[in-house]
């Protein structure tokens, strides 16, 4: 209950404070995972965990893990792949963090990345796994919890660290959210090692 309440007062915020958009534009706007459901340290909590990441300053050079990532690899359309990442070192519990949110018929859907340098990133609950070009990467589906938006966490070994993927989208229109999320996984595995 705590966590809807927080979920609303969020969404209440962002439809306030938000500007004029066109539909498939990037826009800067208040976090879609009001919420880490990623562990906090080296042991795991429960992803319904009411508790904020504290923030970090949301700017800075697009580097790192961020860097690998671009809009054009993301399903939804309008922006060119030079477009940055709409907020960047936004969680100060991981040492790198960025997302990508636009809207799309008036709904918000969006990607995080959150990266650990070495230490493995868990979630508690999951749903399953994937073999994804020879690394495990774990998954929680959330798009059917009635708490939450549609969403898919999920978590891979990464670079020597670990990296958390948050796909939310209830627009339907990209396929399911888990789907989404294997696809920036593979993405990310391809690139694991470029600079």
């Amino acid at each position: 209950m705590r966590r809807l309440v927080l979920l609303l007062a969020v969404l209440v915020l962002a439809s306030g404070c938000a500007g004029k958009t066109v539909e498939g534009t990037p826009v800067a706007q208040a976090p879609l995972d009001a919420t880490s459901p990623f562990d906090k340290d080296q042991t795991s909590t429960d992803p319904s965990s009411t508790e904020d990441p504290q923030v970090a300053p949301i700017d800075g050079e697009v580097k790192g893990v961020c860097a690998k990532l671009r809009w054009t690899d993301l399903p939804y359309p309008g922006a060119k792949a030079e477009t940055p990442p709409t907020q960047i070192n936004y969680d100060s519990t991981f040492d790198q963090s960025c997302r990508w949110t636009t809207k799309i018929d008036k709904v918000e859907v969006g990607v995080s990345l959150r990266f650990r340098e070495g230490k493995q990133i868990t979630i508690e609950r999951t749903t399953g796994d994937w073999d994804v070009k020879g690394h495990k990467v774990t998954y929680l589906d959330r798009s059917n919890e009635p708490d939450v938006e549609p969403s898919c966490v999920l978590v891979v070994p990464y670079d020597g660290g670990g990296l958390g993927i948050i796909i939310i989208d209830s627009s339907g229109k990209f396929g399911t959210v888990c789907d989404q999320g294997r696809k920036v996984a593979e993405v990310m595995i391809d690139r694991e090692h470029s600079s």
